[in-house]
């Protein structure tokens, strides 16, 4: 059982001073009106990190205010809040002022669904090289999984399952390492160029492939070919379409972010919108392979775990 932010082992006897005065002025922001991803983005730039050594994040600062053994309670079979008969890192009455926030905001504000970094394609699983997609636990944690085949074939292995958080800070890690290059900045805008002239190319694709949708209406209107040409080419056209639009999402992921003057790029990326982290993920990585852990509730990436597979940027093709 790995220990709670705050305490030196998952037991609780003993607080850890360095993360409770970390722990009381994140409280602190909390209930001043800070959201937790404001509480993350000061936390991750005053360089606070998790117990695991990951950064903070919206989910992570939200379960750790929800815990009431930071205030050193628990709940009791009748659900009420008692002394846990170990230290706590704020008070009772902090931790209830936390559960009222927390209540305010799921009446008036809910919490928005979990921005998952890496679905959409490129995060694969390693066993079977089916996407990964975005699915949370029993117990609400965010996380990727390879989803099992269904009753009509549909799906993966249902093999490989990783924490979201741990994920993208592996991802997020390598990204900043990435961009801390010397001549990277060079080569990411040489790329973007080149991505900016496939989505020019790809959407002009789209249009002549929509022209001839249009052209299959009307020669089947003017009975000049067959109801089975008619299905038949629209089957081809639709599964064109498919594949260009899905390439052009892509593409304009990755054309569409900025870096602009960013200094510090490990702050740039705590505080960036996901879609500008996903663009430049998108542009420097090809695929990201995700393998089964050793044992189940792994907290850690293994070496071999996950696989990352970088773009070469000078060569960026329509592939």
């Amino acid at each position: 059982m790995p220990r709670l932010y705050g305490f030196e082992d998952a037991s609780r006897r003993r607080l850890r001073d360095d993360e409770v005065d970390a722990t009381r002025l994140m409280v602190s922001r909390a209930l001043s009106d800070q959201s937790n991803q404001d509480v993350a983005v000061w936390a991750n730039g005053e360089g606070y990190r998790g117990t695991l050594g990951g950064e903070w994040k919206d989910a992570s600062v939200g379960r750790l205010f929800r815990n009431p053994a930071i205030a050193g309670l628990r709940y009791d079979d009748d659900g009420e809040l008692v002394d846990a008969g170990h230290p706590g890192a704020i008070t009772r009455e902090e931790f209830e002022a936390l559960l009222e926030r927390e209540k305010a905001r799921s009446t008036k504000d809910a919490e928005p669904a979990y921005d998952y970094l890496l679905t959409g394609g490129g995060c694969t699983c390693g066993k079977c090289t089916e996407d990964l997609g975005g699915a949370r636990t029993n117990s609400g944690t965010p996380g990727y999984r390879c989803r099992p085949k269904d009753k009509k074939g549909h799906g993966g292995c249902g093999e490989v399952r990783i924490d979201a958080e741990l994920l993208e800070d592996h991802v997020g890690e390598n990204v900043v390492a990435e961009l801390l290059k010397p001549g990277i900045r060079a080569s990411i805008a040489k790329a973007q160029a080149a991505v900016r002239k496939q989505v020019e190319d790809l959407k002009r694709d789209i249009k002549e492939l929509e022209g001839r949708q249009s052209e299959l209406g009307r020669l089947y209107g003017n009975r000049e070919i067959s109801g089975e040409a008619l299905v038949a080419g629209e089957r081809e056209i639709a599964a064109n379409l498919k594949g260009i639009r899905s390439r052009l999402r892509y593409a304009e992921q990755m054309a569409n972010f900025s870096l602009g003057h960013a200094k510090d790029l490990v702050k740039w990326w705590n505080s960036a919108p996901t879609a500008s982290k996903r663009g430049i993920t998108l542009l420097l990585l090809e695929k990201i392979e995700v393998f089964p852990a050793s044992a189940r509730g792994v907290r850690t990436i293994e070496p071999g775990r996950v696989v990352l597979h970088w773009r070469k940027l000078s060569g960026m093709s329509d592939s």
